[in-house]
């Protein structure tokens, strides 16, 4: 059996992919060590996985709550600018913190999240073998497929990729600090510079974590990319206290904006207000941006909690109204529940728009948001029989995926040959 190690973003959306598949690893004999910042280490060994800490002192424990604490007030251009900002200070960190550990761990294999940017350079500098594992919406890039922080739907017409290449060249130019601190890096560990944001993608195994299903038509894969599906399952995670003797056998809505972008207060109050003359029962999950306390004056008495066991809580929901993080959009399909997608900034348009075109929700950009347009959009998406059709479609098609295991599958696989894993 071999050492796998992981290097992933410390926030509960990514840990949410990374971590089960290295659950699942470890049932099959692998010994398995998330490679990573202290934050990500309860639900690291919750899991039941080894964990090794680099940053101790640039990164202590608390280090990722407060940094977000400010981006869950954000939205917009501004969310995304300050999300940069993050993204390249923790390259750097990764990077001059993180190799080290990385070494003395002695791992035979790395799975790194797609948007561990620098992580993939460890790798390269070390020999390690590695696989790109997406947690985030794919960030591959095809001029047919609008970039991923655009609410941008698809079409094939030659007006769309041209809008689709000036949006590229747009969102270079806001990334640019994070590509540019990148290659200065690798020039230090006297590695070629990044040409394009592919180079840091694996060429033994990439690993999408979304169904094929809910993504644009591509033409441009590599031979060695892999739509599996959603990695969730709920023994990797620590147990979370739920009052069910509070549910009522109304219909079930379940709310939540995330772990991250989560603390602009007035959309929770928007969203209590659209479903108190509704004939339904509100879940309400803060993500840990606040106690419940702090909004015991919403509209309609809705269940309010702190977190959530969303897993639990989506097999007897009816709609979830969420920010369209791609976490919570897999683990709604996942149980054949259909959404509204509220997206706030970064990935979420990308994903949210994906909901609409794959008819598996309605879509409300923040800007637009009213209790008159939400509470239309509820009603219409739990009378409307097509959206729960439509989610129950793509449920299907995630179980035929084949998810965890089927990602599991192909670890195993490279670690046996050492050759990319071409798909069928």
């Amino acid at each position: 059996m071999s050492h796998i190690g992981i290097i992933c973003v410390p926030a509960t959306g990514h840990l949410n992919t990374l971590i089960p598949l290295g659950y699942e690893l470890k049932q099959r004999g692998h010994q398995v060590t998330l490679i990573g910042a202290l934050d990500a280490q309860e639900k690291t060994e919750a899991a039941g996985l080894n964990f090794q800490a680099y940053a101790e002192k640039s990164r202590p424990l608390g280090f990722m709550p407060k940094s977000h604490f400010k981006l869950g007030e954000l939205s917009g251009s501004a969310a995304f600018k300050y999300s940069v900002e993050l993204f390249r200070e923790n390259a750097i960190i990764t990077i001059k913190e993180g190799l080290e550990v990385v070494r003395e761990a002695r791992v035979d294999l790395l799975l790194i999240d797609q948007a561990s940017l620098g992580a993939s350079s460890i790798a390269e500098y070390l020999q390690i073998p590695f696989i790109t594992i997406t947690s985030t919406i794919m960030l591959n890039r095809e001029e047919s497929v609008p970039p991923f922080n655009f609410g941008w739907k698809y079409s094939d017409s030659a007006i769309a990729k041209l809008r689709n290449k000036l949006g590229y060249k747009l969102l270079d130019r806001l990334i640019k600090p994070i590509a540019q601190t990148i290659n200065s890096l690798r020039n230090e560990l006297s590695l070629p510079p990044f040409q394009q944001s592919s180079d840091a993608y694996s060429s033994l195994a990439q690993i999408c974590r979304q169904p094929i299903e809910f993504e644009f038509p591509r033409q441009q894969l590599p031979p060695h990319f892999h739509f599996t599906s959603s990695f969730h399952n709920p023994l990797s995670r620590a147990a979370i206290d739920f009052p069910y003797e509070k549910l009522n056998g109304k219909p079930l809505i379940y709310a939540s904006m995330g772990t991250i972008q989560n603390r602009l207060f007035s959309t929770f109050h928007r969203i209590a207000a659209a479903c108190q003359d509704l004939d339904v029962q509100l879940i309400i999950s803060l993500g840990g941006s606040a106690e419940p306390s702090q909004l015991s004056n919403l509209a309609g008495n809705p269940i309010v909690v702190k977190y959530a066991p969303q897993l639990e809580i989506l097999q007897k929901a009816s709609l979830t109204i969420t920010h369209a993080g791609l976490n919570t959009v897999m683990e709604s399909l996942s149980c054949g529940v259909p959404m509204v997608a509220i997206p706030i900034a970064n990935d979420q348009p990308g994903v949210a728009t994906r909901v609409d075109w794959t008819g598996t929700g309605l879509v409300i950009p923040l800007k637009k948001l009213t209790v008159p347009k939400l509470q239309k959009a509820i009603t219409n998406v739990l009378k409307d029989p097509n959206y729960q059709n439509n989610a129950k479609k793509m449920q299907a098609a995630m179980e035929k995926a084949g998810g965890v295991k089927q990602a599991a599958d192909i670890v195993e696989q490279v670690i046996v040959t050492g050759k990319p894993v071409l798909r069928n």
